[in-house]
């Protein structure tokens, strides 16, 4: 019995002996670099994109004169040197405003329901594999839809409000997906321990499973704004690109976004526009950078917050 063990443990090394581990080596360096090269093409075009937007920027000052402030403090215009961003950022600011709250009411109200009062059964199932879907629609469709039903068959017109209520149709199914899976991640212990206290099911979503999940809903609603910021399909198809360029002051005004004005001067024939369109990228690039740390530290925020009180 313990020859044929030896028997069998002598053939087991001479078959690993036997593998060319220099050829093993070199596949394994061969897939170690092909997997760094498919992980750097993107940061480097990412680079290169960034240099030319930064280029076209630096032209447009130097140039043709276009002065930061006159940028920033003028309104649209066909005329290159009295054209600039103003109203498109204030019309940007309203979108985010009325967007974050709708995404920010449905999809946490969804996402409760579903979570905490809907049965478990095949038809919530069946929601929630079509939220998941609804999140790959692309956005043009979200933007006639918006179109047909608000903008025309309301009567409301192309108005920031239409535009936010198409941003918000698009990116709440990110919002409750992400907020669906940050509530679940709520121990059921922490529940029974609210329960156990004499709290309501209220109480405990209230006090308890909320203040735990606001970190992974902060998470989607970044990710939801972060693409609402920069769709321009959505805001085409409800007629941005054909309003005016005045300065909005409410829900109800005419608008141009940011991406859909960069979108605008992109197409005009003077070589001035394509750099204000790269100023205009660049600013939007800071914007969603502001955005985006507000949000972040808010987040770590609630994480410390929570992290203190040891729930």
């Amino acid at each position: 019995m313990s020859t044929d063990t030896e028997r069998g443990s002598e053939a087991i090394g001479q078959s690993i002996t036997d593998v060319d581990l220099s050829s093993e080596k070199f596949k394994n360096r061969v897939f170690y670099a092909t997997l760094v090269a498919a992980s750097s093409f993107g940061v480097i075009m990412l680079v290169f994109l960034f240099a030319d937007i930064f280029y076209e920027g630096i032209i447009g000052q130097q140039r043709f004169g276009i002065e930061i402030s006159r940028f920033l403090g003028n309104t649209g215009s066909q005329t290159p040197g009295n054209a600039g961003f103003y109203s498109a950022i204030v019309a940007s600011i309203w979108l985010m405003l009325l967007t974050t709250a709708f995404i920010l009411f449905l999809g946490i109200s969804t996402a409760l329901y579903l979570v905490e009062y809907a049965p478990d059964n095949r038809t919530t199932r069946l929601i929630e594999a079509n939220l998941a879907n609804l999140a790959g629609v692309p956005s043009v469709v979200y933007g006639i839809l918006i179109l047909a039903l608000i903008v025309n068959g309301a009567g409301l017109g192309s108005v920031i409000l239409a535009g936010a209520i198409a941003l918000s149709a698009l990116v709440v199914p990110i919002v409750i997906v992400a907020s669906i899976e940050a509530i679940r991640a709520v121990p059921d212990g922490m529940r029974d321990g609210s329960a156990a206290a004499g709290a309501t099911q209220w109480q405990t979503i209230r006090r308890v499973v909320l203040p735990q999940a606001i970190p992974g809903i902060m998470t989607g609603t970044i990710l939801a704004l972060a693409r609402a910021v920069g769709e321009t399909a959505p805001l085409l198809m409800v007629g941005a690109l054909f309003t005016d360029t005045s300065v909005p002051s409410g829900p109800f005004d005419s608008f141009s976004s940011m991406p859909v004005q960069i979108y605008n001067w992109t197409y005009l024939p003077q070589r001035e526009f394509l750099a204000l369109a790269a100023m205009g990228i660049i600013v939007l690039l800071l914007v969603l950078l502001a955005m985006q740390a507000v949000a972040v530290y808010i987040r770590r925020k609630y994480e410390r917050d929570v992290s203190l009180t040891g729930v």
